[in-house]
């Protein structure tokens, strides 16, 4: 298949990309660029991509593709809430204007990156795609709008899916430290304290960056009747966790750290347990290979290979609040959020 992938130059597409062209697919990306210097490790070669942000796709854009993968978006609650019209205008508005564009261009199926994040404050029930959205963030309201604009669009030609990840984790060439198991072995990696920033009982589920890009393979190949128009949970049973016990998880993988709580820290709302059996009813084939554990100490020893610091750790090139802002007070972004110099490289 010719596959567009929006967003292919961050912390899932990074990944996601190279895998579908291992996979045998035809790959073009679709990327702002605001995070092309913030790598670690090794990079894969770059695929063919348009500099772009997908508020400015034009319908020309999306001729002869098969299939678009939609990732693009401001990409978490901090984010989010810096200015929650620029959420709803790129999360939301834009991206079921990519819908419409790309079943107008005779796009056939368009994968989009929801999230378990619109369960929001479920507590200790195990929700499951038929639950309530209970969405807390401008990021998760985000995400329950468009589903809901995509899921409009979806005719005999177009047919959409809705990937609700759990949170993601895991090695990247464009890692993040902002998701919370990434971030717990980072703290510890740098400071020898795990550093919890809630009391530590709420619920999340999470799901590996390689394991999000192994579903997405799955799903664009999948009978047509089987994803049409549905939303999937991306991620394991038994990957829900409480913070925690992701904490015990990362003290276990790094030698001689503690665990303590942030000052102020106290419950969180954000507390959601995950059912993901549809998935697995849906695409038996298709079975997670990582864990919490594994992916722990995968990923710390990349950071010791890399000899990330507590500076680089906190710093604009894994956290993408910080990269955000940085770029703003340089004014290369302009107040809507686009390149004021067309996005060189810093």
């Amino acid at each position: 298949m010719r596959v567009l992938v929006t967003g292919h130059n961050g912390y899932i597409g990074s990944v996601l990309a190279p895998a579908l062209q291992a996979a045998g697919h035809d790959v073009v990306g679709l990327d702002t660029f605001f995070f092309e210097d913030c790598t670690l490790g090794r990079e894969d070669p770059p695929v063919p991509a348009m500099r772009m942000d997908i508020r400015d796709v034009h319908p020309t854009d999306l001729l002869g593709f098969d299939a678009v993968v939609h990732l693009a978006a401001l990409c978490n609650d901090p984010l989010g809430d810096l200015n929650p019209g620029w959420t709803d205008d790129i999360n939301h508005r834009a991206s079921v204007r990519l819908g419409r564009i790309a079943r107008d261009a005779g796009v056939a199926r368009f994968v989009f990156a929801s999230s378990c994040s619109m369960y929001g404050a479920a507590g200790e029930d195990v929700v499951t795609e038929e639950a309530p959205l209970k969405p807390l963030t401008a990021y998760a309201v985000s995400k329950v709008r468009t589903e809901e604009g995509l899921a409009n669009l979806a005719d005999g030609r177009f047919s959409p899916v809705f990937m609700r990840n759990a949170t993601a984790y895991g090695l990247s060439p464009r890692l993040r430290a902002d998701v919370v198991l990434n971030n717990l072995v980072c703290w510890a990696h740098t400071t020898g304290r795990i550093r919890i920033m809630s009391d530590g009982t709420p619920w999340r589920p999470i799901v590996h960056v390689q394991d999000i890009a192994r579903a997405v393979a799955a799903v664009l190949v999948a009978p047509r009747d089987a994803i049409h128009n549905q939303a999937f949970n991306v991620g394991a049973n038994g990957e829900n966790y409480q913070v925690l016990e992701l904490a015990e998880i990362v003290q276990a993988t790094v030698p001689g750290c503690t665990i303590e709580r942030a000052a102020g820290a106290g419950p969180d709302p954000r507390s959601y347990r995950v059912d993901f059996r549809k998935l697995a009813r849906t695409l038996p084939a298709f079975t997670l290979h990582w864990n919490a554990s594994r992916g722990a100490k995968d990923l710390h020893a990349a950071l010791l290979e890399g000899g990330v610091t507590l500076a680089d750790f906190q710093g604009e090139r894994y956290m993408r609040l910080a990269r955000i802002k940085r770029l703003l007070e340089s004014r290369r972004l302009d107040d809507t959020l686009r390149w004021v110099d067309g996005g060189r490289p810093l």
